[in-house]
C-alpha cells in the first residue's frame, strides 16, 4: 500500500469501554488506517463529520445515546460504512442494528481476525459519495434517446434503470422518477446486483459474496447469520423502494432460492 493510499484510509472508532477500543484501534492501525477514537455517541458523530471516514466501528451500549440512535443520525450526515459491535446476539438485535443503518454486525467477544476480513471486504467495495442536494432532474433522462422499452434494465452512463428507478453507479444516486432515495452503502449494492442480473436470480449466498468483492462463482462460504443478514438489507431496501414483497415491481422473491428483478408484464427469463 503507498502512502497516498494508506493516508486516505480513515476510521473513526466509537466505544466506551477502554479496552475494547484499544484493541479496535490496533486492528485498524494494522490494516493501514489513520484513526480517531471516541468514547460516546455524540463525540463519534462529531468525529464522522469532521473526518470523513470509510469505515466506523459503533458499540451498542454506550452512554447517553444507545448505539442504534447513533447508527440513525449517523446516517443523516454520512454515508461511511458501519460495523456494529455488540454483546447482543438475539436475531431481533442483529436486526434492528442492521435497520438502523449498518452495514456490518458483529457479536462480542469477537476475533481480531474476524473483523479485519470484514474491513478488507468493506475496502473492496465502492467508495460512496458523501449525501448532496436533492437533484433538478432524473439521470434516466440521459437515456430517453435509447432504444430501450419500460421495465428493461439498460446500462447507461454507468447507471441502471429498471421502470421509474434508477442508480448512477458513479454517484451512486438512486432515484425513482424525480425522487431521491436515500440508501446505505451496503443496500445500494445489493440493489446494483439485483438489477444488473436482470432476470438471473441471485442467491442469498451470491448476494452476500458480492457485498465481499468475491467474483462470480466463487464458492466462498456464507453462514446462515449472513444469509438472515441479507434477507434483512432486502426488507429495508424494499421498505425504502415503497416496493411489496406480495406484488413486487422491483425485486421478486423467488422462494427458497434467492431474488430477482420483479419482470414486467410479459417479460421472461
Amino acid at each position: 500500500m503507498t502512502a497516498a493510499a494508506r493516508s486516505a484510509l480513515v476510521a473513526v472508532i466509537i466505544e466506551d469501554d477502554p479496552d475494547v477500543r484499544s484493541l479496535l484501534d490496533e486492528v485498524f492501525l494494522a490494516a493501514g488506517f489513520e484513526t480517531h477514537l471516541a468514547g460516546s455517541g455524540p463525540e463519534g458523530i462529531a468525529a464522522i463529520e469532521q473526518h470523513q471516514p470509510v469505515i466506523t466501528t459503533l458499540d451498542i451500549n454506550l452512554p447517553g445515546i444507545d448505539g442504534f440512535e447513533v447508527a440513525r443520525r449517523i446516517r443523516r450526515v454520512s454515508e461511511t460504512f458501519i460495523i456494529m459491535l455488540s454483546a447482543l446476539s438475539d436475531e431481533s438485535d442483529v436486526v434492528l442494528g442492521l435497520t438502523s443503518g449498518a452495514d456490518e454486525y458483529l457479536v462480542k467477544p469477537f476475533r481480531p481476525r474476524e473483523l479485519r476480513a470484514r474491513i478488507q471486504a468493506l475496502l473492496r467495495r465502492p467508495r460512496v459519495a458523501a449525501p448532496g442536494p436533492e437533484p433538478a432532474a432524473s439521470p434516466a433522462a440521459a437515456a430517453e434517446h435509447e432504444p430501450a422499452t419500460e421495465g428493461a434494465t439498460v446500462l447507461t452512463w454507468r447507471g441502471l434503470v429498471h421502470r421509474d428507478l434508477s442508480l448512477d453507479l458513479d454517484t451512486r444516486l438512486v432515484l425513482i422518477g424525480q425522487k431521491r432515495i436515500d440508501l446505505t452503502p451496503t443496500e445500494f449494492d445489493l440493489l446494483a446486483d439485483i438489477l444488473d442480473a436482470k432476470l438471473r436470480v441471485r442467491s442469498k449466498a451470491d448476494l452476500a459474496r458480492g457485498l465481499r468483492g468475491a467474483p462470480d462463482g466463487a464458492n466462498d462460504y456464507v453462514s446462515e447469520p449472513d444469509k438472515r443478514a441479507i434477507e434483512t438489507h432486502i426488507a429495508n431496501l424494499r421498505r425504502k423502494l415503497g416496493d411489496s414483497s406480495a406484488r413486487p415491481r422491483y425485486i421478486e422473491t423467488v422462494r427458497g432460492v434467492g431474488y430477482r428483478l420483479a419482470p414486467i408484464d410479459g417479460a421472461s427469463g
